[in-house]
């Protein structure tokens, strides 16, 4: 597939740079980036600079934990790593100063005429758009048929640069909003530790906004399909697989596009917890939205879906919506990505997990996140630890008459998997939180 008359100056259209779909096994990340260049330089060609134009990044360096709007946490590494003071310099020659020479300028605003003609084709503008949708969609096997772990991460990368491309088609004003459908299945074990059924979803991703930064539940994040994959691994572990109760009550914070409300709702009807209550929560009304929709996709033969869903804002709960009966097991992933979140989702723990009583534990929560050691969001798994004490003895958990404080029980850290996750996300922290007593 490597093209080396590639020109981002004049780059042809995308019917005859991007691959078939078929063979993308068969290409490299430098391949499919050089493909993605060109069809970004076809429908969004450069500004061409006057000679020696310095050019400064970014004068004041945003500080880790930014006090502003909190943003998704979603921004690549990469941006975050530019020093104060550094500079470019770019040559660009635009006029050799002789007047009876023609320059032709390829600037969005004075493209050459057949450019025009083909960037409004409608059928190469629908090829590019279907094309991409359909590599983020099998991105996953893409990037897991590398056995070198850099071209896994530089594949990672291309797929974000890709999805990136995709929100800009999107967000035109003559285009209609492109979502991904992608398609998980975890093997279900059981108590032999074998797999016999898998735990399938199938989910709408919907471009974010890059002026709302709320909306990030629009998309599936790493960190959900881990704990989702882990969920169906060991169900006990996580509270799914009791004698004790026939009902579970399950509450998701920060559902986003609901894979763990759903894989946990059709886990407990595998399970024959079938009475069980599965509450999904998020804030954004779009998010809510595309949350709905997923559910019913995954349910499409009940008239009243097993998942709830219900609109909640952590730093302004309104519990008055939920259901008065406390929960079992709350699950939470990648909820935390500004200072305050760890606290507010702290109340929220407070308010609906389930109390210990004498002779029974109480609920718990499964709080998963990312870890990044580059960004504004670098360190941000150290705010759970400041607002949850730690107490890694369960047998203070059956005293029940001096009252009761949050704490983490166990934490856990794995690495980043090679077929999931941003290339800024080296791993991932598990917390276990629970009720412990108070002397």
């Amino acid at each position: 597939m490597h093209n080396p008359s590639f020109n981002l100056t004049h780059p042809p259209p995308p019917t005859s740079t991007l691959p078939p779909l078929a063979q993308l096994q068969d290409h490299t990340s430098s391949q499919i980036l050089e493909a993605l260049q060109n069809l970004r330089s076809f429908y969004w060609p450069p500004l061409l600079l006057p000679p020696k134009l310095l050019l400064l990044k970014r004068g004041i360096r945003r500080p880790i934990h930014d006090e502003s709007v909190p943003d998704s946490g979603y921004a690549s590494a990469e941006e975050e790593e530019q020093d104060i003071g550094d500079e470019i310099v770019v040559d660009h020659v635009t006029n050799t100063g002789n007047p009876d020479e023609e320059v032709v300028d390829d600037g969005p605003d004075n493209v050459a005429a057949d450019l025009k003609i083909l960037r409004s084709d409608a059928f190469e503008r629908a090829f590019a758009i279907k094309w991409i949708t359909g590599f983020v969609s099998r991105s996953d096997s893409w990037i897991g048929s590398s056995l070198d772990e850099d071209e896994s991460k530089a594949r990672a990368r291309v797929v974000d640069y890709a999805t990136a491309i995709l929100s800009v088609f999107a967000r035109g004003e003559d285009e209609t909003v492109q979502a991904v459908t992608r398609c998980f299945s975890f093997p279900l074990h059981g108590k032999d530790g074998r797999s016999s059924i898998a735990i399938k979803v199938e989910l709408n991703d919907a471009p974010l906004s890059n002026e709302d930064h709320t909306s990030v539940g629009l998309q599936s994040w790493a960190s959900s399909i881990l704990l989702a994959e882990r969920m169906c691994t060991a169900p006990a572990r996580f509270g799914l697989v009791t004698d004790t109760r026939t009902r579970l009550h399950v509450l998701e914070l920060g559902a986003g596009t609901g894979l763990l409300s759903i894989v946990a709702s059709k886990l407990l009807q595998h399970l024959s917890h079938t009475n069980s209550i599965v509450v999904a929560t998020d804030y954004h009304p779009d998010v809510l939205e595309n949350l709905s929709v997923n559910i019913h996709t995954n349910f499409p033969t009940s008239s009243s879906p097993p998942v709830t869903i219900h609109p909640l804002d952590w730093a302004y709960p309104g519990y008055s919506t939920l259901p008065e009966e406390r929960f079992d097991i709350i699950l939470a992933a990648d909820v935390i990505y500004h200072p305050e979140h760890a606290r507010w989702i702290k109340g929220c723990i407070e308010r609906f997990l389930l109390q210990p009583q004498t002779g029974k534990d109480g609920g718990i929560c499964w709080l998963i996140m990312p870890l990044r050691s580059t960004g504004r969001h670098e360190g941000m798994d150290d705010t759970v630890d400041l607002v949850f004490p730690n107490n890694f003895s369960d047998g203070v958990r059956v005293r029940a008459t001096e009252g009761w404080t949050l704490a983490i029980l166990e934490r856990e850290e794995s690495v980043r998997h090679g077929r999931v996750g941003r290339a800024d996300e080296s791993g991932y922290k598990l917390f276990k939180i629970g009720w412990v007593g108070i002397n």
